[in-house]
């Protein structure tokens, strides 16, 4: 995937640092956009995909930890890597808790940092599939009638449509009528891939 594709967001008070990482990065052919506060990348709204956001710890008025916290508040998906001029084992356990990629100490390796940002925008191409399958499977279920999710849900746990008719007080050629018009709505086959998106959609 050509590096134009993604969008590094980075995040730092230390505008000699911000202008430096901004070089680098679009030398290597990625889009990029700097903050010098993290109010002010919060002020931003809205975010593009597949991104990530390189995040400085210790900024004044919301630090780097807070931003994430925000972050994880609102939903917002966007693998973070944390880059500080300290090396705070308790801030670093803290920042891996909530779920960024890395912790990278100042004066860090540029390669390093490199092959840390590339894992991070595989890691936001991979969560954007997946919310992007979730959203679909979402409009799917949508779409089916109460009914049709009592049969759903009964046939993934392995009922016969006798056993579903007498459950629900139904006869056994209406749980059939019900069943193809899932089976139809949720374009799938068979019941294994009915338990599959079952899975999935306990998830949601």
């Amino acid at each position: 995937m050509d590096n134009k594709f993604f969008v590094i967001y980075v995040v730092d008070d230390d505008t000699a640092m911000l202008k430096s990482l901004e070089r680098v990065f679009v030398g290597k052919g990625y889009r990029v956009e700097v903050f010098v506060s993290a109010k002010d990348f919060l002020s931003k709204g809205k975010y593009h995909q597949p991104a990530c956001i390189l995040l400085d710890l210790r900024m004044p008025e919301l630090s780097g930890l807070e931003l994430q916290q925000h972050l994880l508040t609102r939903g917002v998906l966007l693998p973070i890597i944390f880059i500080s001029g300290q090396g705070d084992v308790p801030s670093s356990v803290k920042a891996m808790k909530g779920g960024a990629i890395d912790f990278i100490v100042k004066p860090f390796d540029m390669d390093e940092l490199l092959s840390t940002v590339e894992r991070a925008l595989a890691l936001s191409v991979k969560t954007q599939k997946e919310q992007a399958e979730k959203n679909k499977l979402r409009v799917l279920l949508d779409k089916m009638t109460q009914r049709e999710k009592q049969v759903f849900h009964l046939v993934v746990k392995g009922m016969l449509n006798k056993q579903i008719a007498a459950a629900l007080g139904i006869s056994e050629k209406t749980v059939k009528v019900h069943r193809g018009r899932f089976m139809e709505k949720l374009d799938v086959n068979s019941v294994a891939e009915l338990v599959k998106l079952a899975g999935k959609a306990a998830n949601l």
